[in-house]
């Protein structure tokens, strides 16, 4: 049997917590691999290697609206009631779910929502953002915006949303800030 110093011991022990607590935060919120990475090629000795592919990220770039006040608390694609505070968005083909980081190209502000609903009606737009999330990103109307869905693969754009769920987004009625 071998021992261990008690500090090392502690040391470890503590390390390995930690550890569990940033995958258990991953699995709650999604951040795991998705079926849409790609998987690692398999090694093969019988053929030469090869270049490595470079990954191709989707995004989308178009114009943006934003619905509220009439649609409040009708019911979205996903069968959950609207709210316009919320920081949810309508997309026409995204999955039910899915997170996206939305970026105003005007001023470069940038909001995490989760796709909620279908849409947007109009065909010359690319997604309709709920009140607040327009707010956020600083639209009033229309607005020129690039989405890029959050994915496992990507620890940047994952580490970037656990941030803004721990910053509060509503104003306090209290102070008025």
């Amino acid at each position: 049997m071998k021992l261990i110093p008690s500090t090392i011991r502690d040391r470890k022990a503590t390390m390995m917590k930690g550890g569990v607590v940033v995958v258990t935060l991953m699995l709650i919120f999604g951040v795991g691999a998705s079926a849409s990475d790609t998987a690692p090629a398999a090694k093969d000795s019988a053929t030469p290697p090869a270049k490595k592919a470079k990954a191709h990220h989707w995004y989308q770039i178009g114009e943006a609206s934003w619905y509220g006040p009439h649609f409040q608390g009708r019911t979205t694609a996903n069968g959950e009631p609207f709210n316009m505070y919320a920081l949810t968005c309508a997309h026409r083909s995204l999955p039910l779910g899915s997170w996206i980081r939305v970026t105003n190209l005007r001023n470069h502000k940038s909001i995490f929502v989760r796709v909620n609903d279908r849409g947007p009606v109009p065909e010359d737009r690319v997604v309709d953002l709920s009140y607040a999330a327009a707010r956020a990103v600083g639209i009033h109307g229309l607005g020129k915006v690039k989405l890029e869905p959050v994915r496992g693969g990507d620890p940047k754009l994952a580490r970037e949303l656990l941030a803004q769920l721990q910053i509060p987004v509503m104003p306090n009625a209290h102070t008025g800030e």
